[in-house]
């Protein structure tokens, strides 16, 4: 599903990623450890096609998305990628189906289509007494679940969290958690996960140990 081959990347005379070699299969969820600076978020930001490496590639299914015109590459990651991160970026002006709609809305997909699927989410979320609500007047656990719906809307190959639940309590982090393991079993979602948090790791498919640039390892369940 997503191939990272030989993958490099410096910051002026840093260099972060030493030739990352990883495979993601569909279905999968997979996290990234490892300790600060190892270079887990600049390989979820490559992956994410957010930032681009000094070397190496990166496939999707046969298509190699950092090739692209900007335009392109634009709407390919909001047609396939989702994005979780620590703090959930919502915006404060949008209610939370608002929040939710948006990436539909920005791709193309109609008004009456992308709220009934924002609301099809919020339901499946168990947010659908705080609809109406703005980001300033849902609880964090909320927030976040309310960025994973988002996260969703167009149906994406992969969804991408960095750091999901660091800025949860523990009742929160643990129903996160599960959220991710509920998605997978009723929707197939596949998810890549940079976390410091053990417990999420040690039930995910697969860990990636990361330290200064390189793999070290990798552990499956």
């Amino acid at each position: 599903m997503i191939q990272v081959r030989d993958i490099t990347k410096s910051f002026d005379n840093l260099k972060v990623l030493k030739g990352i070699n990883l495979t993601i299969e569909p279905g999968e969820i997979v996290s990234i450890v490892g300790p600060s600076g190892a270079g887990k978020t600049t390989l979820l930001q490559i992956m994410g096609t957010l930032d681009t490496p000094d070397s190496g590639t990166l496939d999707y299914d046969g298509e190699q998305p950092l090739l692209f015109s900007r335009n392109r590459l634009a709407r390919f990651r909001n047609a396939n990628i989702g994005f979780v991160f620590q703090f959930h970026r919502l915006l404060p002006e949008f209610t939370l189906e608002e929040n939710v709609a948006l990436p539909a809305l920005i791709g193309g997909m109609g008004r009456k289509e992308s709220f009934a699927k924002a609301r099809s989410l919020v339901d499946y979320l168990g947010l659908t007494h705080r609809i109406n609500h703005r980001p300033a007047e849902l609880s964090g656990g909320e927030r976040q679940r309310a960025a994973v719906a988002r996260a969703l809307v167009r149906d994406p190959k992969v969804v991408l969290a960095d750091e999901p639940s660091g800025s949860l309590d523990s009742h929160n982090r643990a129903e996160l958690h599960k959220l991710f393991f509920d998605l997978r079993r009723d929707m197939g979602q596949t998810f890549v996960i940079v976390t410091h948090d053990d417990n999420l790791a040690a039930d995910t498919d697969r860990r990636v140990l990361m330290d200064d640039g390189i793999i070290t390892g990798i552990e499956t369940r």
